[in-house]
């Protein structure tokens, strides 16, 4: 997000996360509707401001109600602000429950979302890409969230942070979570699922680096896995580079990267709600930091012709789910991934989205609605 004339982050940028870092650990009782205040407030200034709305404005606004409501003692609106998960416990019939696990003496993140006051008949597990942990899932804005669509649908959704990432415990050596060693803590969260929710399978999505893992994942481990779903899926090399540093250096500018922009480098507002774009940037920066691993970085820096998920050992039926413009997609491979998969699999190719569409206007209601049929399709719930 280009704020500032070098790129960088602003003043108000970086104040403002740090108010956010603070507020949220304020302890005090929640004050009704402030959330909804919260957003009438950022609408009200959008439509005050019409196109000339920059996200510092946005930002700032969020950042002046956030102070307000902190000093009259509402943690709730502090906490939606900065993308906290606490908002799930005010979100009317939706319950989340944490999960302890541990996979190599490192703390997983394990989290399971379902509707209140029922028993879900499905078990779904969402993985997150190769910089931003599973918080991404679940933007709280409007009806974008896959994670309370699908459990509006009669899923327990679950979520993992991978070692290293977001509220799993830190690793030394960036380097050390690479596609392998995620595709362990995969089937360490699978495991731990069957357990707890007595089902023999569960079905799976993986976004961006999360296809690449969750591939190696349904390839090596098919005995507990129902369907997959390899939403804009890395099917090959990005092309050689150096591995560099074992850690990325996140910013505002690199969380909001995969939005589409015009060609002055400006956001799309076509195509994405400034205040999603937000919100989306708040809550990478809340959950995930100045720093995540990239041992990702020396399985996708290979060879473009390199294929990197192994297509043909998958037995269980896939849906790949990709947009026209994702700039990460092998068109070609694409092509003929549909010929490598078992029967019941599907190929669905959204027009204009990106490789971040579940968040883009005119994709996100065809993405979850390809999802939820193909989970409900056919084969019954294990």
């Amino acid at each position: 997000m280009k704020a500032s004339g070098d790129g960088g982050q602003t003043q108000l940028q970086v104040m403002g996360r740090c108010i956010c870092d603070r507020m949220i650990t304020f302890k005090s009782p929640a004050a009704d509707h402030s959330s909804m205040i919260l957003q009438m407030g950022i609408n009200g200034m959008k439509n005050k401001y019409k196109t000339k709305i920059t996200h510092e404005k946005l930002f700032a606004l969020r950042c002046m109600l956030m102070v307000f409501f902190a000093a009259a003692g509402s943690r709730d609106a502090v906490a939606a602000a900065a993308g906290s998960r606490n908002a799930l416990a005010a979100d009317a019939g939706c319950i989340c429950e944490t999960f302890p696990l541990e996979r190599n003496g490192i703390p997983l993140h394990l989290d399971r979302v379902k509707a209140e006051n029922t028993t879900p008949a499905g078990q779904i597990l969402l993985i997150h890409g190769s910089t931003y942990s599973s918080h991404e899932f679940d933007i709280d804005y409007q009806d974008y969230s896959l994670v309370r669509r699908l459990a509006r649908e009669g899923y327990a959704v679950w979520r993992l942070d991978i070692a290293g990432y977001g509220q799993s415990g830190p690793v030394e050596d960036g380097s050390m979570p690479d596609t392998a060693y995620a595709a362990d803590d995969i089937d360490a969260a699978v495991d731990m699922i069957v357990k707890i929710s007595g089902k023999k399978k569960i079905d799976v999505l993986g976004w961006s680096w999360g296809t690449m893992t969750a591939g190696r994942f349904a390839a090596e481990h098919p005995e507990h896995l129902g369907k997959l779903i390899l939403y804009a899926p890395i099917l090959s090399g990005l092309g050689e580079q150096e591995p560099g540093e074992a850690f990325s250096h996140n910013t505002w500018e690199s969380a909001a990267e995969d939005f589409q922009r015009n060609a002055d480098g400006s956001f799309d507002l076509n195509v994405t709600d400034p205040i999603l774009i937000e919100l989306f940037c708040s809550s990478c920066w809340h959950y995930d930091g100045d720093t995540s691993p990239k041992g990702w970085s020396k399985d996708a820096f290979v060879e473009e012709s390199t294929k990197l998920i192994d297509l043909e050992r998958i037995s269980s039926p896939t849906l790949i789910i990709c947009g026209s413009k994702d700039p990460y997609m092998n068109l070609d491979l694409l092509g003929s991934a549909l010929g490598s998969l078992p029967e019941g699999s599907e190929l669905r190719m959204i027009e204009g989205g990106s490789h971040i569409m579940m968040y883009e206007k005119n994709c996100y209601h065809e993405f979850q609605n390809r999802i939820v049929e193909f989970l409900s399709s056919a084969e019954p719930r294990y």
